[in-house]
């Protein structure tokens, strides 16, 4: 069987619960076949559904019963693959930066318009590739949040060099026109977008695995069991609950804790003087979480320390898809064609239409 096709017998397919029940068909000759990524559209159903061997003096009727016949097939298919479905969930700032330094070991610091975007795309591609169905990418669509009301210190978009940011936009639609789902965040960031996907992936039955592509150790408070795991793609390290306990020395959910206390340069913050992460460890494995500190324990500092876990502590509440099939990629739209002849890379076109034809 083709890995994108999924198959289900007709004959397994309960009419009465269609309202046909004084109607009997033979089992079918040859099985019900629909691409995955076609059952959700109600237009193309009939097309993909190849149904025969059916004979049935019905006349008119055996139309609407083939009606029902095809919803019900869809709604078995939803949750049907060859192989399990896991959601991908990609930082796309983080992996902009990634590219827009990594070309300059190669230019000798002269940045070529677009550069770090066709990386993107490409590392992007290269996950279709390898096998990835549903996916989104999450962007800092501008670099300021609603954090920088409750910190003045912290991270902005001052030091970000313009040739830079100039490429978040370009990223975002060549993103939307290659047919990815993108989420530019202005209130909220990407780590809080990311953070929402994987909640609403995470809670659903249909899927296996949501994995979080970013090194972003606060990304490590979204982690459950090995159901949602982080994966570090330099290192290629994959951080399920184990791995984030033996790193940081506490549970995911604890993270913001942590930060809270040790501080996270990168963010701006700076924890509270004189507790490193590991004694900010040893504490949180004494009292848990900072809530629940004896008020001896940080004194005065006990608010401030607060303030600084409302910072760490990313938002799951954005909404940003209804139903995981949102995720599943179709392959590009018809103006990714320009998109990729104003980034002077073709080839771009050429390997997602390969992709979207496997």
């Amino acid at each position: 069987m083709s890995p994108r096709l999924a198959t289900v017998d007709i004959s397994s397919i309960d009419l009465a619960q269609n309202g046909y029940s004084n109607l009997i068909l033979p089992a079918p000759k040859n099985k019900a076949r629909m691409r995955p990524n076609a059952v959700s559209e109600r237009a193309t159903r009939a097309a993909q559904l190849r149904v025969s061997g059916w004979a049935h003096p019905v006349g008119a009727r055996l139309s609407a019963c083939a009606a029902a016949v095809y919803d019900r097939a869809a709604h078995l298919l939803r949750p049907l693959t060859a192989h399990p479905v896991i959601v991908h969930l990609i930082d796309g700032t983080y992996e902009l930066f990634r590219h827009f330094y990594g070309l300059r070991r190669f230019t000798k610091g002269t940045d070529r318009p677009g550069g770090a975007v066709v990386g993107v795309l490409n590392t992007v591609l290269q996950m279709l590739e390898e096998g990835a169905t549903h996916l989104g990418v999450a962007t800092d669509h501008i670099i300021e949040s609603f954090r920088n009301r409750l910190w003045p210190g912290y991270k902005t978009g001052e030091g970000v060099e313009p040739a830079l940011l100039a490429q978040f936009q370009l990223l975002e639609d060549a993103l939307a026109a290659m047919g990815v789902p993108v989420w530019p965040m202005i209130e909220l960031e990407a780590d809080d977008a990311l953070a929402s996907a994987a909640r609403i992936a995470g809670g659903d039955a249909r899927i296996a695995k949501v994995s979080i592509w970013t090194p972003d150790k606060d990304l490590a408070q979204c982690v459950r069991d090995e159901r949602v795991v982080q994966v570090d793609r330099r290192t290629r390290q994959i951080r399920d609950a184990a791995a984030v306990r033996r790193i940081f020395g506490v549970e995911p959910r604890l993270i913001p804790d942590l930060l809270a206390l040790a501080g996270d340069a990168a963010d701006g913050y700076p924890g509270l003087p004189g507790i490193g992460r590991k004694t900010a460890a040893r504490l949180i494995e004494k009292y848990g979480r900072l809530e629940d500190f004896p008020v001896t324990v940080l004194g005065e500092r006990r608010e401030l320390a607060l303030l600084f876990k409302n910072l760490a502590t990313l938002r799951t509440d954005a909404s940003l898809f209804a139903d995981v099939e949102e995720l599943r990629w179709p392959g590009p739209r018809a103006d990714f064609a320009g998109v990729v002849a104003r980034l002077g890379e073709p080839r771009l076109l050429t390997r997602a239409n390969r992709i979207s034809l496997s």
